[in-house]
Order: C-alpha cells, then sequence, then structure tokens
C-alpha cells in the first residue's frame, strides 16, 4: 500500500510561517502530482497548491504567501507557509497521485491530515 504522513502543523501568530512536510511510503514505482489541500470546520475542502514536475499551481487566496516544492528522491512535498492569516486555519491534507507500478495501478492517495491554527 501507500502511506502519506504529513508534519509540520501547529499553532502561529498571524504573520507567522509554517513549514508543512509529507512523505510518501510504501508501494511507490513513480509519483505524478502532488498537492496540498485543507478544510476548515464547516466548508468544503480546498486546493491550496499543487505541483507536478513541471510546474505548480496556487490558490489565489495563498498566492505570494504559500510556496509548493517536492523532492522526488525522498517522495516528499513542502509547503512553505509564510504571512499566514487567521482565514488559513484549517486541517491541511496532503495528496499524491501514485503508480504502484511500472505497468500502471494509478490511485490518489491521501495523507490523514495536520491541523493549522491561526491566532490574531
Amino acid at each position: 500500500q501507500v502511506q502519506l504522513v504529513e508534519s509540520g502543523g501547529g499553532l502561529v501568530q498571524a504573520g507567522g510561517s509554517l513549514r508543512l512536510t509529507c512523505a510518501a511510503s510504501g508501494i511507490i514505482f513513480r509519483i505524478n502530482t502532488m498537492g496540498w489541500y485543507r478544510q476548515a470546520p464547516g466548508k468544503q475542502r480546498e486546493l491550496v497548491a499543487s505541483i507536478t514536475n513541471d510546474n505548480t499551481n496556487y490558490a489565489d487566496t495563498v498566492k505570494g504567501r504559500f510556496t509548493i516544492s517536492r523532492d522526488n528522491t525522498k517522495k516528499t512535498v513542502y509547503l512553505q507557509m509564510n504571512s499566514l492569516k487567521p482565514e488559513d486555519t484549517a486541517v491541511y491534507y496532503c495528496s499524491a497521485f501514485v503508480a504502484k507500478y511500472q505497468w500502471g495501478d494509478w490511485s490518489t492517495y491521501w495523507g490523514q491530515g495536520t491541523q493549522v491554527t491561526v491566532s490574531l
């Protein structure tokens, strides 16, 4: 199977920074898109940022403040979050689109989530 484990969440004051990390492990031949999503209480899960080997994509609400990156050798994706605002408070989930074998078997996998809380 494939596991995604997130870390780096926590409590921070507005204007502060946090760095989230998500490491993939298990039966993995190739990882295509990796991404970060978030879900605030009472709201739907939304895309924060995604990354392939060629490009990145950001939600308008985080452009210029968040940076997504990946290390393919470590099968890890990062989310550097700067200038945090109270409205960034949510559970953050990482995702990865993974082929388990050379012949395919592509699926999207999710981490368990990590809480980010931004106080005034």
